[in-house]
């Protein structure tokens, strides 16, 4: 067994710390976000003990340099298939790490100087497969409201689509953000950066919610107890279960309008509503704050909007006054993951 050197030990406590402790805290709550992140420094670390036989006894700030990060973008794309897009991804979250490393070494800054440096790699964007009205209402119809599953799963559907809000910000949200109970019944939800957005619930929706919470939730419902809760564990429920329950029932759906993607993912649940607003007329800058968008031209991009329909919607808005983990980075071992703390890379 090979022993560690300092610069190693040094290395691993940072990434041990950044993916435990200061991205949970600082950066994300999301749990795909803090995995993607995770997902990107254990395959890097993967590739230098496969392809460049580094390992806790060579380990050095110079593994990380900008020939290595190169090598390792163009190893995902010829040895494991991956997209343009997926490296990007991984180098973005890789260059987050570099930054934060030589924040608080500053022998090592020059690392993210380096990364920012590196060409992302070409992609050609997306449209995001839409739902049309139709669609939803299939989706809708075929949790079965005898079982108790169900009929949770058709109000965090419901949920999802009346208000469009990210899936991790459902999956986030405590009973004491809804206020039910107001003249103009609301619910907070926190977003990205732990920016808090106000969105009022249509009276369907508050009927569905009042339902659903004296079943799940009893009389006496506690202000920090989630919403929508793991009925085995009663914490948060994962995104993994939401989205394979969601496939499920698009498998279904689909059978009854063949607008429903059968693969279909909660993101296109959001989209759907938004799309839907702009076709019910709905103001831009609504539907901007309203999807939790920092910028404008993000909610362009994302609605796909043309550059003529950019015009007529900026041209409305002048009317307008709207506007705990184990510190595994101290044990000594010959794995990069072990030392790091990371999950190891899947071959």
């Amino acid at each position: 067994m090979k022993k560690s050197n300092n610069e190693a030990v040094i290395i691993a406590r940072h990434i041990n710390t950044f993916l435990h402790e200061y991205m949970p805290s600082q950066k994300t709550r999301s749990e795909h976000t803090l995995k993607s992140y995770e997902t990107a420094i254990s395959l890097y670390l993967g590739f230098l003990e496969t392809e460049k036989r580094i390992n806790s006894s060579n380990l050095r700030a110079e593994s990380f340099n900008s020939q290595h990060i190169e090598e390792w973008l163009q190893w995902f794309i010829e040895k494991r298939n991956c997209s343009p897009e997926t490296c990007n991804i991984r180098l973005a979250s890789l260059r987050v790490f570099l930054t934060y490393l030589g924040k608080r070494e500053v022998s090592m800054l020059y690392l993210s100087s380096e990364a920012s440096q590196i060409d992302r790699k070409k992609t050609y964007r997306k449209k995001v497969q839409g739902m049309s009205k139709e669609a939803v209402k299939a989706l809708l119809a075929v949790p079965d409201l005898s079982t108790k599953t169900g009929r949770r799963d058709l109000v965090l559907l419901v949920l999802m689509y009346g208000t469009a809000t990210r899936i991790d910000e459902i999956l986030s949200l405590k009973v004491g953000q809804l206020k039910l109970e107001a003249k103009k019944p609301y619910v907070n939800i926190i977003g990205k950066k732990d920016k808090i957005r106000t969105l009022y619930l249509l009276p369907k929706i508050v009927a569905h919610l009042k339902k659903y919470l004296q079943e799940f939730h009893g009389d006496s419902t506690n202000p920090d107890s989630y919403v929508f809760y793991s009925r085995i564990s009663s914490g948060k429920m994962s995104q993994t279960a939401i989205s394979k329950r969601l496939k499920e029932y698009a498998s279904v759906a689909h059978k009854i309008c063949v607008d429903v993607p059968p693969n279909l993912h909660a993101h296109q649940i959001r989209h759907a509503k938004a799309t839907h607003w702009l076709e019910d007329g709905m103001n831009i800058v609504q539907i901007s704050f309203l999807l939790g968008h920092e910028q404008l031209e993000t909610t362009m991009v994302y609605l796909d909007i043309t550059t003529e329909q950019e015009t007529k919607a900026l041209a409305t808005l002048e009317d307008e006054n709207d506007k705990q983990m184990p510190k595994k980075w101290k044990t000594i071992s010959g794995s990069l993951s072990s030392l790091c703390g990371v999950k190891a890379m899947k071959r």
